[in-house]
């Protein structure tokens, strides 16, 4: 990981490119983002960097975090996230980070809260089948049915997929592109969709994993190589 950015999610919208092709994006209120603090192995055991975004005043902060505001002579912050990054002595305390970090065609890492569905019956949560709507199938269509508990082992097994609360969770998408960049306005456009509801704060990061590209070509020239020039 060897850039990190932290936002807000305006909401979807699209792109054309070259071709006239329609790209569905997302826009990203990305940063300014500002170091707050820097950890390094000598005191903490790792490295890394804790940014702050989004303006907030004093009297909704609490008396440790305006002490740590305090402490690195930075305005306070309402939202503070932290990223170990490849190389974390080029920031230094105070530092901005803005949305020019990345680069048009760049592949990022975003992690937000998922959007909250509330209490969901097992058809809404996993895509459980219902029962037929003739003949009979009465008030529980929609129900989960047997657990397929019996007298042995006479109780419901840990890990079954129940009703209960849905969404609101840490949610992490790899490898989106990022299709544009307004580094006046701190806006990012990026290829698809990403985790949360309008407004909500997300994270961007380098990703972590690279694609590998298959040469088809090549692989079918050196299997068949007498079809291939038969090709030619």
């Amino acid at each position: 990981m060897k850039k990190a950015i932290v936002g807000k999610k305006l909401g979807m919208t699209q792109l054309f490119d070259k071709a006239g092709k329609v790209i569905p994006v997302t826009v990203v209120e990305a940063g300014p983002c500002v170091v707050v603090q820097k950890k390094t192995v000598d005191n903490d055991g790792y490295e890394s960097v804790q940014l702050g975004y989004g303006e907030v005043t004093e009297k909704h902060l609490t008396k440790a975090l305006k002490g740590h505001f305090e402490k690195a002579d930075v305005a306070a912050k309402k939202y503070l996230r932290e990223f170990r990054l490849d190389d974390c002595s080029i920031l230094n305390v105070g530092d901005i980070v803005k949305a020019d970090a990345f680069e048009v065609g760049e592949k990022v890492d975003v992690v937000a809260k998922s959007k909250g569905h509330g209490y969901a019956g097992t058809i809404k949560r996993y895509g459980f089948g219902r029962l037929r709507e003739t003949h009979g199938s009465g008030p529980v269509g929609r129900h989960i049915g047997s657990l397929g508990a019996c007298s042995d082992p006479s109780r419901v097994m840990k890990g079954k997929k129940l009703p209960g609360h849905m969404g609101v969770v840490r949610t992490t998408v790899q490898n989106l592109e990022v299709v544009k960049i307004d580094p006046e306005n701190n806006l990012i456009a990026i290829k698809g969709a990403i985790p949360g509801p309008k407004g909500a704060i997300v994270s961007v990061m380098a990703a972590v994993k690279k694609q590998k590209v298959k040469n088809t070509t090549a692989q079918t020239i050196s299997k068949n190589p007498q079809k291939a020039s038969a090709r030619k």
